[in-house]
């Protein structure tokens, strides 16, 4: 970790090339030749990334970077933020530390946090980070983070992992028992070490398949950003045993919209489409709670496996909401008058065809203020409803 890059020149010449055409700047010659021309570069692309992402690190002065994809990978601090939310207490160790976004967080709400870290120029990094974020009550360690732990006869009220998955599992199915560090292998460990756990995963992991490898799982949380599921985060205590809380939350510019999926079995209403159509949140979709969703908004769902919802007065919904303008069979005919050659956005729900293969076939131009959905309707007929956006 070259301090150098810290000098006041170098900064302004970083903060002057980020709104700048990056491949352009990447041929520029080095003007500070005692510094390696890829780590002035690596500052510039990450910072780049950091801009929207992490908004509190990007407006602190001499803030230094990891490799991009560090950046990617990290937190943001919207769902940081979120994390820091639901627990609190007097310790904390998180055990896979990284760029340090989560614990920043979670040093607002935790007297000591311990973050570990086997990367030692990441651990670096993060630590002189914390300086300047004025985040004194975080503690950095370098090193493996489960030896830590057994070297150590410290009790915390809260352990925090997020599991990264090894590189010979790319390709296969997304299972905890793949990650590092193995978390099913290790969870009588770690409740030796604390009662409360809380694990972040990617979206990709299914959540049945980590409900088979987990235990004593109290809540899920299902976090999504303008609408993309971008973290999942499990809480489990020491002994817990009963019903799994699963709830979800969309964080938009505009709004927060959440939802609690409800503990008792659901059973949708199903109905042909009327005056307003629903199409739940990405975070509601990965729960997987399509009937909870008609019983929760008294809405009628389209059919079993469209996940699209119905009524004749507009309520309060999480997720987007149309006004239905038309129905029409899905028939070349119908098509052919209406839609041909028109602008419009395409959604499909349920139906044999892609949005590739619906758009090339009857030459629909992207975007517009006209939202189409094909889908199946509880008579198993093939249908467009073209909408007017709520």
């Amino acid at each position: 970790m070259n301090l150098e890059i810290l000098h006041v020149d170098v900064q302004n010449f970083i903060n002057d090339q980020l709104q700048q055409n990056f491949a352009k700047v990447a041929f520029q010659k080095n003007p500070f030749p005692s510094i390696e021309w890829l780590a002035i570069l690596n500052q510039i692309e990450s910072k780049t990334k950091a801009k929207e992402k992490l908004p509190t690190w990007f407006a602190t002065k001499n803030i230094l970077y990891p490799p991009k994809i560090s950046i990617e990978q990290t937190s943001s601090e919207i769902t940081a933020r979120y994390k820091s939310n639901l627990i609190s207490g007097t310790t904390l160790i998180d055990l896979t530390g990284g760029f340090g976004v989560d614990d920043f967080y979670f040093s607002k709400k935790f007297k000591t946090v311990v973050h570990c870290e086997i990367n030692a120029e990441l651990s670096a990094i993060s630590a002189h980070n914390f300086k300047q974020l004025n985040a004194l009550n975080i503690e950095c360690k370098i090193g493996d983070s489960d030896l830590f732990l057994k070297q150590t006869d410290q009790v915390w009220d809260w352990i925090y992992i997020d599991p990264s998955r090894r590189n010979e599992s790319k390709g296969k199915v997304f299972m905890l028992k793949d990650c590092l560090p193995n978390v099913p292998e290790n969870i009588d460990f770690y409740f030796s070490k604390s009662n409360a756990i809380l694990i972040k995963t990617a979206p990709l992991l299914d959540i049945s398949a980590g409900l088979s490898e987990l235990k004593n799982v109290k809540t899920i949380h299902i976090i999504a950003l303008n609408n993309e599921v971008k973290e999942l985060l499990w809480e489990l205590k020491k002994d817990y045993t009963g019903n799994v809380t699963i709830k979800t939350v969309n964080s938009t510019k505009e709004t927060e919209e959440k939802f609690e999926i409800p503990k008792n079995d659901s059973v949708a209403n199903y109905g042909v489409p009327e005056v307003y159509l629903y199409e739940p949140n990405s975070a509601i979709m990965k729960s997987g709670a399509f009937n909870a969703i008609s019983t929760s908004f008294n809405l009628n769902k389209l059919h079993a496996h469209s996940h699209l919802y119905t009524n004749t007065e507009l309520i309060e919904f999480p997720g987007r909401r149309f006004k239905i303008d038309q129905q029409l069979n899905y028939n070349k005919t119908a098509l052919k008058n209406i839609l041909a050659h028109q602008k419009a956005n395409i959604t499909t729900r349920n139906f044999p065809e892609s949005v590739e293969n619906i758009r090339k076939k009857w030459k629909i131009k992207e975007g517009g203020n006209i939202y189409c959905f094909f889908t199946t309707d509880v008579n198993n007929h093939k249908i467009v409803l073209i909408c007017t956006k709520i």
